[in-house]
């Protein structure tokens, strides 16, 4: 990110950085929304059930994005013993990557109808390198929430099909450690050691599947 401004791209560092606040909004949404449908308004309480971005936006966590290129928006707080349902846990872990993989499919469909009906606003590189850019950031965070590391939701999706001993000690590991082998896997990438290019390609990989027709 730092790269785009220092090559003076200003344009390029503001749809990236739009993309991403939208990308982050509606992720932390489907964890507040699907918490609050399984029983639990605690965020509901705290104003996060809703789309304003200042309610979800962490300004350190965007800041780090800039300068580091990974970051984070603010935590959805949850209370366990609210919840109405054994399969609560994951499957509002799981909310916010199915939202993001929802908001890459809304919009590759939109803008591949809005090329093929011939509005001419589609095709102008501007709307077009949104539209791809905000798809691929989407399917992006999807897959990186998925990795069942430190605070990322893969782990409370993993964690609940361990069987009862594996989860438990799944879990104390991953209390222990799992922010150090997280941070060191980011640390390493900032490095130039391509940790997280799998998951770029993999999401370049996944995208022409979404496309309608």
């Amino acid at each position: 990110m730092i790269s785009i401004l220092q090559q003076q791209q200003y344009a390029v560092f503001v749809i990236i950085i739009i993309a991403l606040i939208i990308s982050l909004t509606f992720h932390e949404f489907a964890h507040a929304a699907s918490a609050k449908y399984f029983g639990d308004d605690t965020a509901q309480r705290l104003g996060r059930l809703n789309i304003n971005p200042i309610a979800h936006i962490d300004p350190i966590g965007l800041l780090m994005v800039v300068l580091v290129g990974f970051g984070y928006a603010k935590p959805v707080p949850t209370n366990p013993r609210n919840f109405n349902s054994k399969w609560a846990m994951p499957l509002i872990a799981a909310a916010g990557p199915a939202m993001n993989l929802l908001l890459a499919f809304i919009t590759i469909n939109v803008f591949v109808f809005g090329v093929n009906s011939g509005i001419a606003w589609f095709s102008e590189p501007g709307p077009e390198y949104f539209f791809k850019l905000l798809a691929r950031i989407n399917l992006l965070l999807m897959l990186f929430n998925l990795i069942p590391l430190g605070p990322l939701d893969g782990h409370y999706i993993l964690g609940h099909f361990l069987p009862h001993n594996a989860a438990m000690k799944y879990h104390e590991y991953n209390s222990k450690y799992g922010h150090y082998a997280f941070l060191g896997l980011i640390l390493l990438s900032i490095a130039g050691i391509p940790i997280f290019f799998a998951l770029m390609n993999l999401s370049n990989t996944i995208l022409p599947y979404l496309i309608i027709g």
